[in-house]
């Protein structure tokens, strides 16, 4: 039989009738204890807890079971954890792995809180964190110390969009230690527009908050690991006490469902917003990775097999105080909120010197230039282009010196 596509794989994957029990999705159990009918039952439910058994509510139920198999077999992976954000899956992937006297390197355009949860956490742990270029690629390997434990890694960067060189990185880090732990916060791509264990890379971790549940009603974080790491990254996470409830991960089960068919229309629209700020007197450049004027777009094609809604694109001229909330104030469609993914649109604005401290490392001649301009972030959601295209032409005019 020839291999299933994705939009296939994205129907089937988890209902097996174990999970769905004669009805067309996975059932919902919520429980905290299960039930041992003998001496003989509870024996083997303890010597299979970690095989997706019904153990206690903190192991899973079949509801979770279900979700997790489905993520594995989607990125292709030994096993998937599962944790209450996406916060709490970064944050817990690397305790899983890191311990006091290692050295972990970070992405510099990697999200905010995993910044932070290095710096403000980590650290007093005796783990030091070194950030790192996102373009650096094979010469990641001058960083690598004796002492290096993990490599974490995010493409497309954080706000600034840079595509990093997946494969380069990893054959640098191979070749040095390949007992080195190599991760990425694989959001963006929701998991299924880049196959991160199929590059090498040890855990794919993502916020199912953003495009697998899709609806900005409930929050889930999702790791999945290959062989060599599952095991341990399993027994850590649940150690550190980390579940997420039936109903949110049913959610996400079903969000799965209309996965694919939500990116493309994701990606249609967002490209031609980006086309059409490219054409803006106003803008200085467009940060979409399906497009050439964004850093890493190279690597972009060669390893990604789709796009979505989440951009970036960074004005010629840095606005006002007055001008940037003039701005941002008076959207009809786009919202100014954290998060993205959902079926709505959003908007984020960066000035110069708020970029400058979130990109954790030097700028180079081969990376991303200074950028000198106000910076904003679209996620483009489901509404109707032109509808957007209004909203973002009066936006415009409000900033308009004329």
């Amino acid at each position: 039989m020839a291999e299933k596509k994705l939009e296939t794989s994205l129907v089937n994957a988890g209902r097996s009738p174990k999970f769905t029990q004669g009805a067309v999705n996975p059932i919902i159990q919520r429980t905290s204890s299960v039930i041992f009918d003998s001496v003989a039952a509870k024996r083997h439910a303890t010597q299979n807890r970690g095989k997706s058994e019904l153990f206690y509510g903190r192991r899973g139920t079949q509801t979770h079971f279900s979700f997790q198999a489905a993520m594995a077999e989607l990125e292709g992976g030994a096993g998937c954890s599962l944790y209450p954000s996406g916060a709490a899956a970064v944050s817990n992937a690397i305790l899983a792995f890191a311990a006091a006297g290692d050295h972990i390197l970070l992405t510099g355009s990697t999200y905010d809180p995993t910044q932070s949860f290095c710096d403000k956490i980590l650290s007093r742990m005796n783990i030091t964190t070194e950030y790192f270029d996102p373009m650096i690629g094979e010469e990641i390997a001058e960083l690598i110390k004796p002492n290096t434990k993990v490599v974490f890694l995010e493409s497309p960067g954080s706000i600034t969009m840079e595509v990093q060189d997946i494969p380069a990185i990893v054959r640098a880090v191979r070749r040095v230690n390949p007992e080195i732990v190599i991760m990425i916060d694989n959001t963006w791509a929701a998991g299924v527009l880049f196959k991160a264990l199929e590059f090498g890379i040890d855990i794919s971790i993502q916020s199912g908050t953003k495009y697998i549940i899709g609806h900005s009603d409930a929050m889930l974080g999702i790791a999945v690991a290959n062989e060599r790491c599952w095991a341990q990254l399993r027994e850590n996470s649940y150690l550190m006490g980390q579940i997420a409830d039936a109903d949110t991960v049913y959610m996400a089960s079903r969000g799965l469902r209309t996965l694919a068919i939500r990116l493309k229309q994701h990606e249609k629209s967002s490209l031609e917003i980006a086309r059409w700020l490219q054409q803006r007197t106003e803008v200085a450049a467009v940060y979409h990775p399906a497009l050439p004027s964004c850093p890493g777009h190279k690597n972009f094609i060669r390893d990604f097999s789709g796009s979505n809604g989440l951009f970036s694109f960074q004005l010629k001229e840095q606005l006002t105080p007055q001008q940037f909330t003039d701005y941002l104030d008076n959207f009809h469609h786009f919202k100014m909120a954290f998060s993205w993914g959902g079926f709505e649109s959003l908007i984020l604005g960066y000035q110069p010197e708020e970029i400058k401290i979130m990109r954790q490392y030097d700028i180079s001649q081969r990376t991303t230039p200074q950028r000198t301009g106000t910076l904003f972030r679209l996620h483009v959601g489901l509404e109707n282009v032109q509808d957007l295209i209004d909203d973002l032409t009066e936006g415009f005019k409000r900033i308009s010196v004329d």
